[in-house]
């Protein structure tokens, strides 16, 4: 092609002689010859200028300059000198190849304009030979598509990447993977996609990695394990990075001991002992938590000591579970009044163990008779005198008449209703009267069920006997 332009440019060059008068002296122009090149650049963003282009001595014609043209021949830019010449910033002016000439010509030229094509000049001039400027495309890292990906660092479990991919169509001369910090310091330079998914995360620590892709070209610096990826210098393009969440590796354990039962409200310290982890617990921090059956935090000591210097009696009547957590700086809900189940961060939380709060019932002891009576002689039978020497306790009472299995046989519910009670029916046998102390839930109290069978909190006191001869 720049034959074909050369070749015209002398067509037009000799029919401009040839068509002058034969007493006419004609002006031989010559361009020279232009040393220096090809250039390369990339078009990135930088700046990029020729240097060291020099231009023979032997130019003749009356004008000068340079011309800088497309591959087509289409006049681009006109720099009057060398100095202009290398102030000319190709990266602005795209992908592709830019020619650039020498032009030495006589007054009279026409058609020398920029947007205009070397074609388009008339007149006495001569072009040099041209230097290349190559205009190519920056490196492109493309789109990396994968993850996040979370593990839980320094369990002894291999973590590994995989299934990244590229959605993108990278190009550039050299490439690797790039593995930072979140502030960017370079970590690790794995060279393929294999070496990538060779590399062990779980060694790292806690934190959050970045993987990158690179494509790039000769030149490149800063490049380096230690580095900072925001000090790369050169011809190249970043992808965008995959996250890679490093969790700390936490575990409570397994608690052993227990279950507890006790008696509430009894005025007796309750407290638990002999609990023990079966495992070895990891996490920058730990704490006991006590909840309610429905995970409701009701304490935090610190340690086993505090655990076991907690008394339950106080805490009243129901369930306690007992957890151990360990857990790391960016735990959230671990305080009273909090539901365990909203706990949020790194954590791990143990089985619990289980305090079972009976509430205190005390039925006291029966004082009074026995009782004889003569059964079936018409006169009624009545018990009387019967006293209470102990400190009863319980939210409901009654008191309970039932034969000698057990079997119930009326349930008084006063002393008063005991004591109206006459005996003289009930044939011949033997009574057994009862004070009981109880809580609601019990089950089994009623005519006809035996004693034995009562199910529920309750205290049955001493019996007294009636003996119906």
């Amino acid at each position: 092609m720049i034959k074909k332009f050369l070749l015209g440019v002398l067509a037009s060059a000799f029919l401009f002689v040839s068509c002058e008068d034969d007493d006419t002296n004609v002006v031989s122009t010559n361009g020279g010859t232009l040393s220096g090149g090809p250039f390369t650049f990339y078009v990135d963003g930088t700046s990029d200028y020729v240097t060291d282009i020099s231009l023979s001595n032997d130019i003749e014609g009356e004008n000068t300059t340079y011309v800088i043209t497309d591959d087509a021949g289409n006049i681009l830019g006109l720099p009057a000198t060398i100095t202009d010449l290398e102030g000319v910033d190709f990266d602005g002016a795209g992908v592709g190849v830019c020619l650039i000439w020498h032009l030495a010509y006589e007054d009279g030229l026409s058609g020398l304009a920029t947007g205009n094509t070397t074609a388009d000049l008339s007149g006495n001039f001569d072009f040099s030979n041209s230097l290349t400027v190559n205009r190519l495309g920056g490196p492109d890292a493309g789109t990396l598509v994968g993850g996040p990906f979370t593990f839980t660092a320094g369990d002894g479990v291999v973590d590994n990447v995989s299934g990244i991919t590229n959605s993108g169509t990278p190009n550039g001369t050299n490439f690797s993977y790039i593995i930072t910090d979140e502030a960017g310091t370079i970590l690790g330079l794995p060279g393929t996609l294999t070496d990538l998914e060779g590399v062990d995360f779980d060694g790292a620590g806690v934190g959050v990695c970045l993987i990158w892709y690179i494509r790039y070209e000769e030149g490149l610096t800063g490049l380096g394990a230690g580095q900072s990826a925001s000090d790369l210098s050169g011809i190249f393009d970043l992808s965008n990075s995959l996250v890679v969440n490093r969790e700390a590796y936490v575990n409570a354990g397994t608690l052993e001991g227990g279950p507890f039962t006790f008696t509430v409200g009894d005025g007796m310290a309750d407290m638990v002992s002999g609990i023990t982890n079966a495992e070895m617990t990891s996490g920058t921090n730990a704490s006991y938590i006590i909840t309610d059956e429905a995970g409701t935090i009701l304490g935090l000591p610190g340690t086993i000591t505090d655990v076991e210097g907690v008394d339950f009696d106080g805490a009243g009547a129901g369930v306690c579970l007992i957890w151990y957590i360990r857990y790391e700086d960016d735990l959230m809900g671990l305080a009273m009044g909090e539901s365990a189940s909203n706990l949020s961060g790194t954590f791990d939380l143990s089985n619990s163990i289980t305090v079972n709060r009976e509430p205190y019932t005390n039925a006291g002891t029966l004082e009074g008779g026995p009782f004889n009576f003569t059964a079936g002689d018409g006169m009624a039978d009545y018990v009387s005198g019967i006293s209470n020497s102990g400190t009863p306790a319980g939210t409901n009472a009654t008191y309970i008449i039932t034969d000698d299995a057990g079997n119930i046989l009326g349930l008084p519910a006063t002393l008063a209703d005991l004591e109206g009670v006459n005996f003289d029916g009930a044939g011949v046998g033997v009574c057994l009267i009862w004070y009981l102390r109880y809580e609601d839930g019990i089950t089994g109290l009623m005519m006809g069920e035996n004693a034995s069978n009562l199910s529920g909190y309750f205290d049955l006191s001493n019996s007294i006997t009636v003996n119906r001869n």
